[in-house]
């Protein structure tokens, strides 16, 4: 089948989870079908070369749309005046709309796929069977975010998140088919027949992320798009909550934080006993320069890819409630879940402390993500349901 794929990013680099995600499922689909890929770029500094050359193998046509960032502001405050989420103003653009509807008039696709509802704008009205990857929840993320944020940006939150909660519940009915990656999302959207979305997870590259041996310069380790407001957030909590409850037993053990575009609170975390990376070129490196790998996630939602990368590479991994119930690792045997600072600095000292915990819960982790989650099997679960949309 020909399917026409709408993205609100260029999928490449893979800093970010629904640029992984995009990327490795189109991937997958073109191994039995054709791709014509559209992303939206409201990037300025984008290497489109280097970009188009890692999908090219994978797509008959490639088409990145530039957002300019006079017309996303633009868009942002019409739908500040409108009723539809900020967000879907900030990708949304009119020419960016003539050109998708005049490739899909070229192409004649037999299926759209739109990825989260930042994209739906484009694709809701027109008459070719479609399917929407929610992905995450994104009412339910600004939720979270409202009590952590800043007392002037509260009102703006809580619109914006009443307006999700509408947008997501209306877009659901103007699509064939729903995806999401796990069931307590699935589960969170606010639609009365929202067990009819398909769960498709994410998995992992196992070609890339697999168990190597390293010379060991941290003892702990947490990755991420470090500009991302739940990264940002666990980043801190890290640092300045669980890490001071270890260091009062423990006063040499050593922090990585690694990963792209730091936010400046991060920034402001580096020490003697934190070193913060920025982009890594081979987030391999990170993972495996540590002992332990933590996300101590406390807003957000979706599955942490993090996870699955840091347990594919064998090295034994914390976590917090709010990222397990996706994941549904087994505390205490495939992973140690903890909520508050203390639980959680409890966690890393048992670990550091005892070797053979460290390598039973390596082990079992290691096991649990190759025997779950796997990018293959995950996306031939999305290609039959597209490929059998009547």
């Amino acid at each position: 089948m020909r399917i026409f794929v709408l993205l609100p990013r260029v999928p490449y680099p893979l800093e970010k989870g629904d640029k992984l995600r995009a990327f490795n499922q189109v991937k997958e689909l073109s191994k039995t079908n054709e791709i014509i890929l559209c992303a939206l770029n409201p990037v300025r500094k984008l290497d489109k070369q280097k970009s188009f050359s890692a999908l090219q193998p994978y797509c008959r046509s490639i088409n990145f749309i530039d957002i300019p960032f006079a017309g996303r502001l633009w868009n942002m405050m019409l739908a500040l005046f409108s009723r539809r989420p900020i967000q879907t103003g900030y990708f949304y653009n009119h020419k960016a709309a003539k050109k998708i509807k005049a490739l899909i008039r070229q192409y004649e696709p037999g299926h759209l796929y739109c990825q989260l509802v930042r994209t739906t704008e484009y694709l809701k009205d027109i008459p070719v069977k479609k399917t929407l990857d929610y992905q995450d929840v994104f009412s339910h993320g600004m939720k979270r975010r409202l009590d952590k944020s800043p007392f002037f940006m509260r009102q703006i939150f809580r619109m914006e998140y009443r307006r999700l909660q509408d947008y997501e519940k209306k877009v659901f009915d103007l699509f064939d088919n729903k995806t999401i990656i796990s069931i307590p999302d699935r589960d969170l959207i606010p639609h009365n027949r929202n067990k009819e979305i398909v769960v498709i997870p994410n998995g992992v590259d196992y070609q890339f992320f697999k168990p190597r041996k390293t010379e060991i310069k941290f003892d702990l380790v947490f990755t991420g798009n470090m500009g991302y407001p739940p990264n940002v957030d666990a980043a801190v909590f890290l640092a300045k909550e669980i890490m001071p409850g270890v260091w009062k037993f423990k006063p040499d053990v050593r922090l990585l934080l690694a990963g792209a575009s730091p936010d400046r609170k991060i920034l402001a975390l580096k020490s003697n006993k934190i070193r913060v990376t920025g982009w890594m070129d081979d987030i391999r490196d990170g993972y495996s320069s540590a002992k332990i790998f933590i996300a101590p996630m406390r807003i957000g939602t979706g599955l942490q890819n993090k996870l699955l990368e840091a347990m594919a590479m064998k090295i034994p991994s914390i976590t917090t409630p709010l990222a397990n119930d996706a994941l549904q690792a087994k505390n205490g045997k495939e992973i140690l879940v903890g909520e508050t600072a203390d639980e959680l600095a409890g966690h890393i000292l048992r670990l550091l402390n005892d070797d053979l915990l460290h390598e039973e819960i390596a082990v079992n982790g290691y096991e649990f993500v190759k025997n779950k989650y796997s990018w293959a099997k995950a996306t031939e679960k999305l290609n039959r349901l597209i490929n059998q949309t009547p």
